[in-house]
């Protein structure tokens, strides 16, 4: 049982954000403000982190100096408030589908900013460098696919789906070709937003280790800009009202499930497994959004949306084996000079001696 608890917290984990993406498409079909939204979703995230970084970590924080202060502020304006705004708005011109289809080239992205930034090497000589630049270029190949051909469409369990009243006449409309171009790029902004929050603050963290106070001041820091965001292009009041609705139950789902509990249970999979197990089941995310989607919102799905989201997740494997044998190069290597070092060591032993 121990040995399946890792998978059992991967498949919970692509869960919730499933979750994620159909909550809050949804909730952007009812009506809410996008910028209202990310702003709610932050503070209940710090809502929720504040008193559980206090507890267990003020006496031992690190010192929070101006400088440090100014990195956080900026990965959170860029990471963090910057992204979620505009996945929202590319939310609405697409669909929940598309959203968790799309975050398979968030590793890829992520990869090949570490490329330019010198965090990462790409040798083109050998077998992992070519499976590295094949799935780039076949997550480039899928994201064209997603943004140019549509194809037929594929309405799954239309009149099964879970909610059939005021969804309706939304689900009946198909955006057209440069609304959904516009959502696909939106989309690949947001991810392009979190790959670099992801590749910067492996640096901010050298200088503030505290993973947890790190977050909760991101998310603090990204519910005031977020706030001053929404501010700025929500001026009707009605537009902040929450009620006991799908609105409220969207900002909590992702304010403490996906913010909160899925920072847990990733950070213990990375401990238990490594990044590259995690990282290899992110297409779970589109698996269960398409199921998920099918029943609840019965979602038009195109069929250059399912061939492209296959271009993705085959280049997102790729680079992922590419990276893993590489490493297992790495440390054959390191093994093999351990050895001449201990070889060498015995015989300079045996010279002395």
């Amino acid at each position: 049982m121990e040995e399946n608890k890792p998978f059992l917290a991967v498949l919970v984990i692509q869960f919730i954000y499933a979750g994620y993406f159909l909550l809050t498409k949804i909730a952007f079909e009812v009506g809410m403000s996008t910028y209202v939204f990310v702003c709610y979703r932050q503070a209940a995230a710090t809502l929720f982190l504040a008193p559980i970084a206090i507890f267990f970590h003020w006496k031992s924080a690190p010192p929070l100096s101006f400088s440090i202060f100014c990195k956080i502020f900026i990965l959170s304006l860029f990471g963090i408030t910057m992204s979620l705004d505009v996945v929202g708005v590319a939310l609405k011109h697409t669909s929940a589908s598309l959203g968790a289809a799309t975050s398979n080239t968030l590793p890829v992205i992520t990869f090949f900013l570490a490329v330019l930034l010198r965090m990462e090497k790409v040798n083109i000589r050998t077998s992992p460098g070519i499976m590295k630049v094949a799935g780039v270029t076949l997550c480039l190949g899928g994201v064209a696919t997603i943004a140019f051909y549509r194809g037929p469409f594929l309405k799954l369990l239309l009149h099964h789906h879970l909610i059939n009243n005021h969804l309706q006449q939304l689900q009946d409309h198909v955006p057209s070709a440069a609304t959904w171009i516009k959502g696909v790029f939106l989309l690949l902004l947001s991810n392009f937003s979190w790959a670099l929050w992801l590749v910067l603050q492996g640096l901010v963290l050298k200088s503030y280790p505290s993973k947890l106070l790190l977050t909760t001041f991101q998310c603090f820091l990204s519910t005031i800009q977020s706030f001053i965001v929404a501010i700025a292009f929500t001026r009707d009041p009605n537009e902040w009202q929450l009620g006991w609705n799908v609105r409220l139950l969207s900002v909590v789902y992702c304010g403490i499930l996906v913010t909160g509990i899925t920072f847990y249970l990733q950070t213990w999979v990375v401990e238990k497994k490594g990044p590259v197990f995690l990282a290899m089941t992110t297409p779970l995310i589109l698996v269960f959004t398409i199921i998920i989607s099918a029943f609840v919102l019965g979602e038009i799905i195109s069929f250059g949306s399912v061939l492209g989201a296959l271009l993705l997740v085959g280049g997102l494997y790729f680079v992922l084996c590419g990276k893993a044998k590489e490493e297992e190069r790495e440390k054959e290597a390191c093994k093999q000079i351990g050895d001449v070092e201990k070889a060498c060591g015995g015989l300079k032993e045996e010279i002395t001696s």
